[in-house]
């Protein structure tokens, strides 16, 4: 039996279900598991005994935090970990590997470097041409994303090169920073969610775009169903993370013709698709993580970048 961790959730929302599964889970082995809007914490920043306060209170002591950081919230809720990790408090993942994973164009540069799969990709802001970077990622069909889109959101399938470059001028207009990949045609709108915990994939799914739709997100009306990874694919899940710094991930995979490619790399994985589809309990393979590792002190920051 472990000993009782006293744990805090980093959430915005306590009533979201993977907030309250970290609760449940944590509870029933034995911790006390307290949930806290990082937006609300602010910080004691000084070289002697740093802190986070919370409703004028002092937050702790912690023998672990779990950030639930929302893309919407990188900056300030990583600075939040960070307090965090120099109070020497255990971070399930740490506030350098959040930033690297929602930087889409760092976490590309980052996976390209050590040889990872990925679907050929520019990256511009206000190309001089526009033809030349359409090109580049094979032409039309091709996949338009917003560097800050999340869950499908800012993400343009054009079918022809006329629409690929109307959609960059709008780009190009919104003063956004936007990248241009390939379209894996062969994946036929699907795509594969591998749940990286430690140095092991503990579950997986394959998400399906519905009818007319090539985005496969949930989020959007895609259906799931567990599904059999080939040592490759685990390989490259597993990889991916720890290449980011990440403990807990969620990997998301398609299938090419010249093998797997990463999409993207999730630091907040949500909890509800992959154990509703899995039946696994991974709230508790979690905390299981958690309680071998969570020691005073042992956040350090992994990997360059």
């Amino acid at each position: 039996m472990n000993r009782p961790l006293n744990i805090l959730v980093l959430s915005r929302n306590p009533k979201l279900y993977s907030t309250r599964r970290l609760v449940e889970a944590g509870e029933a082995r034995g911790h006390k598991v307290r949930v806290v809007n990082p937006l609300r914490c602010y910080m004691d920043i000084n070289p002697i005994r740093p802190g986070v306060h919370y409703k004028g209170e002092p937050l702790g002591p912690f023998d672990a935090i779990i950030p639930r950081i929302g893309a919407s919230i990188t900056f300030y809720g990583t600075a939040v970990v960070r307090q965090f990790e120099m109070m020497g408090v255990f971070s399930l993942n740490e506030s350098v590997a959040i930033s690297r994973s929602r930087d889409k164009l760092r976490s590309l540069q980052l996976l390209a470097r050590k040889g990872i799969g990925l679907p050929v990709s520019g990256f511009a802001y206000s190309p001089d041409d526009t033809q030349d970077l359409i090109q580049m990622v094979g032409g039309a069909p091709l996949v338009i994303k917003l560097l800050e889109g999340t869950q499908g959101k800012g993400v343009v399938l054009a079918e022809t090169d006329k629409a690929a470059e109307s959609v960059i001028d709008a780009f190009r207009n919104l003063n956004a920073y936007f990248l241009t990949q390939e379209f894996i045609k062969e994946a036929n709108g699907a795509d594969i969610r591998c749940f990286v915990i430690g140095d092991k994939v503990v579950a997986s799914m394959m998400r399906q775009a519905q009818e007319g739709e090539f985005r496969s997100n949930l989020h959007r009306g895609g259906s799931a169903r567990p599904i059999r990874i080939t040592p490759e694919e685990r390989s490259t899940a597993v990889r991916a993370a720890r290449i980011l710094g990440l403990n807990v991930a969620g990997v998301d995979l398609m299938r090419s013709n010249h093998g797997p490619v990463v999409l993207e790399v999730n630091s907040s994985p949500g909890l509800e698709g992959i154990e509703a589809t899995t039946n696994k309990d991974i709230a508790g393979l979690i905390f299981e993580f958690i309680e071998k590792n969570a020691k005073p002190g042992k956040t350090k920051t992994r990997g360059r970048g």
